[in-house]
């Protein structure tokens, strides 16, 4: 059995199968009056403010930072997780940030935004790089789920259980180009050196969404 890591209004829960041990930080994501030293903000790595864990789960905005990130590290990974946005809502999920300070040229980020499209920008993209083969998301105001997993140097993402879009890093070893040529604005950032341990997080993009039923199984 792989080890677990489960995020959510009850805490946070390893279990190592054969290794035979079990921990529980508490990770309280739905108590508005309680704090979390398991979730971080990039720029000062300080806890997230009691203020971002609310009624409908966690907040990013206004959190001080650009992205609120757990505190784990890890490189291969499945990710689960609900989240609402609000109308005209900005953000996204970061994964394998190598350095928090500079999240945007050292990890990848999926979009989350309030869309329609399936552009490189819109909901389910590998932002910039790959774009969605389809929206799946529902309407502002209502609960999606979101699954991505990161095994080696593939990554696939799902939305309401349908299949958005898929990179394979391999493919990315230009500066500033996808596999196809054209450019994307990322253009001193070879992707393949993405495949790496790093952090993953939520944006804050200046509006209000929320996250809650965090679920993460590592991989590796």
């Amino acid at each position: 059995m792989n080890p677990r890591i489960a995020l959510s209004g009850l805490g946070v829960l390893i279990v190592a199968g054969a290794v035979a041990f079990a921990a529980q930080e508490k990770v309280k994501t739905f108590e508005i009056d309680k704090s979390a030293d398991g979730w971080l903000t990039n720029n000062d790595s300080k806890p997230l403010r009691k203020e971002n864990f609310q009624s409908d789960g966690l907040n990013p905005h206004g959190s001080g930072g650009y992205i609120v990130m757990y505190k784990i590290p890890m490189k291969d990974f499945k990710l689960d997780f609900d989240y609402k946005l609000s109308k005209g809502c900005n953000s996204g999920v970061f994964v394998r940030v190598g350095n928090p300070k500079d999240p945007i040229m050292t990890g990848l980020e999926i979009a989350i935004d309030d869309t329609t499209g399936t552009g490189v920008h819109d909901s389910g993209a590998v932002y910039d790089l790959v774009a969605p083969k389809t929206n799946a998301q529902k309407p502002a105001g209502e609960w999606n789920h979101m699954t991505i997993v990161a095994n080696g140097p593939k990554i696939d993402v799902t939305i309401n259980d349908e299949h958005v879009s898929s990179i394979n890093l391999d493919q990315w070893t230009e500066k500033g180009k996808r596999p196809d040529g054209s450019s994307h604005k990322f253009s001193e950032v070879t992707v393949k050196n993405l495949n790496q341990k790093g952090y993953f997080g939520f944006q804050d993009h200046g509006q209000n969404c929320w996250y809650k039923n965090i679920e993460v199984t590592p991989l590796d």
